[in-house]
């Protein structure tokens, strides 16, 4: 998600930067001092989430809150006080925290902004997302995605793991990852993309998925913990 920092405290903000730079999932696009500068960055269409302080120079933090009620972004309110808590969450924002914030609440806000974001597509993309079209030799055949295991780079072909079958298709695993919804599949190995929901068990670097196992690269590994919300 593209993220926004809108704080008038330098410091503050050099804090939520570096907590932002822990997660992969985000992508610092900008910083603001204040709410005018804020509204126009925020207009450009190119921000996802904005971490938003209450009590800006110019406009308050709840004001510009109200001024993007039907637009894009989601928002994190941020302030020194709890007072303002009642009226944030009116406005439907993704969450609220006190200052100072510490790591374990902005995680937790990020992950409830995470599924915000995902049921947002979700819902827009809901027709076209629950099948794929592929080439089967003469054959163009659709799959279902709820039937798919995990996808598998061999050699100069792709296969498509289903529990009673396999397909094996000309086009890189990349380009397939760009079909697959990121809300159910995740890529766990250069040469491998799970079904989430098809997860059996984890152990070390393999995972097992209907009795077949799929290994886990280092690379990765952090970030499934993350999406599949180890306890």
């Amino acid at each position: 998600m593209n993220c926004l920092i809108v704080d008038d405290d330098k410091i503050f903000r050099t804090i939520i930067k570096q907590m932002i730079s822990l997660d992969p999932s985000l992508k610092l696009v900008g910083e603001c001092a204040n709410a005018t500068e804020a509204y126009k960055q925020i207009m450009s269409g190119q921000i996802d989430l904005v971490f938003l302080d209450i009590n800006l120079p110019d406009i308050t933090g709840l004001d510009l809150a109200k001024m993007l009620k039907n637009t894009k972004p989601l928002l994190i309110l941020m302030t020194a006080e709890h007072k303002h808590a009642v009226e944030a969450y009116e406005l439907n924002v993704t969450d609220y925290l006190v200052k100072p914030v510490i790591l374990s609440r902005f995680h937790e806000a990020v992950e409830k902004a995470k599924i915000k974001f995902g049921n947002r597509d979700l819902v827009q993309k809901t027709e076209s997302d629950e099948f794929i079209f592929i080439r089967d030799s003469y054959i163009i055949r659709r799959i279902y995605l709820n039937e798919i295991l995990y996808v598998e780079a061999t050699d100069n072909y792709t296969s498509i793991h289903l529990a009673g079958r396999n397909f094996s298709i000309h086009s890189p695993i990349k380009l397939v990852e760009q079909k697959l919804p990121p809300t159910s599949f995740f890529r766990v190995h250069r040469s491998f993309i799970i079904n989430l929901s098809k997860i059996d068990s984890i152990e070390g670097k393999t995972i097992m998925i209907n009795n077949k196992p799929v290994p886990v690269s280092d690379t990765y590994r952090a970030d499934l913990n993350k999406r599949i919300r180890v306890l």
